[in-house]
């Protein structure tokens, strides 16, 4: 069992996991002479998902652990070697494919620790090395760590919406192939679900697995009573009864029915699911039901196209449902089917050692982005999370009042008062150097710990669905001056257009 089982999933290079223009940037650095030149990037993501308030972070462990085992096997160079340009030719000469079949990741990563909570533009992982390897990595970074920030933030949605009720993944057949799913529900956990229907993610990940029987098992057997029975005899200390295949609250009826047969050898009833109809309705029903049997400890639980709305409205209506069910819009972020997060150059190392500090300008504010070799220092009181500043690893803030800058009005600046905060702490932490771990990794029961830690710090209105209040977060000072310097300078160079 691993941590985040990438290897165990694959079992081979995923060096081409890539889009081909980073393999044809790669080699236009390497014909250069320019590949081994330091340069810094960072992958941000514009807007949290589900026009909420925060993202989780998530993908980090996966994506260090791609970083760690980068390599091109011979098969890779092999196949690199027949891809052709548009005369037919090769696309790449042998020289660069033999640099790839001897290329080692060596640069230097920082990153936010799995399960933070973190906000639109702060970087999430930071990238220093020879720009030829930092810049082939961008595609596979942004594909493990735009879907399962996404999922687990989807995830934290969903358990903020349950009050502290069990969430379960059930979104296994719903998932977007294998890989997906296992994705999916290592995600899901750490955004908060208990367990996950899905086997291969138990096995490889260690998320906790649950599980009843489907319809069919009912169907299978000659009447509903005889189809409990069978399972109960089969799973004694495992038997939650689906009971809405034909008539709802009779088949809760015919589960306490079972439940009785249980008791008298020695097991209980763990409980019964709903997965169609009124569930507001049919929950208290069978809750009644149960409790009048003698069964109050026997738990309800409910699935059906579950999210956090829906979820939000039953316990609203008065629902008695003890544990959720969450499949389809949990596994696939149903409303939002991408996160959008980018990886940008940051700064290219100058001849005389010093940083050349890079920008993408733009007409759309949003998409201009930022300079330098950039950190995120979070300012707390206690365990509130108060504001958050992005600033240059070399010029940190100083003690006392904090300006913050706004993000996409330079015009806009705020200040967090010393009195406000009591602790700051920079968030990226160094997770390889030279290619290679520098701590141990972030175990999944670690980072879901840290999720929970954060969100609880978070304001409420902060987290709140519906008009959520955006946490602080802003640019220092000094990485603002050099932003508006350089917007000025490419606005002269380019007319005023991006």
């Amino acid at each position: 069992m691993t941590t985040n089982g990438l290897s165990d999933l694959y079992g081979s290079s995923l060096a081409l996991l890539t889009d081909l223009y980073q393999l044809t940037m790669a080699y236009g650095y390497w014909k250069a002479g320019v590949a081994e030149r330091d340069a810094v990037f960072h992958l941000t993501f514009r807007r949290p998902p589900f026009g909420g308030g925060y993202a989780i972070a998530a993908g980090i462990e996966p994506a260090l652990e791609y970083l760690e085992h980068l390599r091109f096997a011979d098969d890779d160079v092999a196949y690199l070697a027949t891809i052709t340009g548009g005369d037919g030719r090769a696309l790449f000469d042998a020289g660069f494919l033999a640099y790839l079949r001897e290329l080692r990741f060596t640069c230097r990563v920082d990153a936010v620790a799995e399960g933070s909570v973190v906000f639109a533009h702060e970087p999430l992982i930071r990238v220093q090395g020879p720009v030829l390897q930092a810049q082939i990595v961008e595609t596979a970074l942004l594909n493990l760590v735009n879907f399962q920030t996404l999922v687990a933030t989807k995830a934290a949605r969903v358990c903020q919406a349950a009050r502290g009720m069990a969430v379960l993944e059930f979104g296994l057949r719903r998932a977007q192939g294998p890989d997906g799913s296992i994705a999916a529900a290592r995600a899901a956990h750490i955004g908060g679900c208990a367990a996950t229907s899905n086997v291969l993610a138990g096995k490889l990940l260690g998320v906790p697995v649950k599980g009843t029987h489907a319809h069919s098992w009912v169907m299978f057997h000659d009447d509903e009573l005889a189809a409990f029975r069978a399972y109960a005899r089969a799973m004694p200390n495992n038997c939650v009864l689906l009971v809405d295949t034909y008539d709802t609250l009779d088949g809760v009826r015919h589960a306490i029915e079972i439940g009785r047969e249980l008791r008298a050898t020695g097991h209980e009833l763990a409980g019964v699911r709903l997965d169609s109809g009124d569930l507001a309705h049919l929950s208290i029903e069978a809750r009644r039901l149960l409790d009048d049997a003698g069964f109050p400890d026997a738990k309800v639980v409910a699935s059906n196209d579950l999210d956090e709305g829906l979820i939000i409205s039953l316990i609203d209506q008065g629902a008695r449902i003890d544990t959720w069910g969450v499949g389809t819009k949990l596994v696939t972020a149903y409303d939002q089917p991408a996160l959008g997060g980018v990886y940008k150059l940051g700064a290219v190392r100058g001849a005389d050692g010093a940083w050349d500090h890079k920008l993408k300008l733009s007409e759309q504010p949003i998409k201009i982005s930022n300079p330098g070799v950039l950190q995120v220092r979070r300012l707390r009181k206690g365990d509130e999370l108060i504001a958050d500043v992005i600033h240059d690893d070399d010029t940190p803030p100083g003690p006392g009042d904090v300006t913050l800058w706004d993000l996409e009005d330079p015009t806009r600046a705020v200040t967090i008062a010393a009195a406000e905060y009591d602790r700051a702490d920079d968030l990226l932490a160094r997770r390889l150097d030279g290619g290679a771990r520098t701590a141990p990794p972030v175990t999944l029961a670690e980072a879901r710990a840290r999720a929970a830690a954060d969100l609880a710090g978070l304001s409420p209105r902060t987290r709140r669905f519906l008009n959520p209040q955006p946490h602080r977060v802003g640019l220092d000072p000094h990485v603002h001056d050099i932003k508006r310097r350089l917007i000025a300078e490419a606005r002269a160079g380019h007319g005023g257009r991006s």
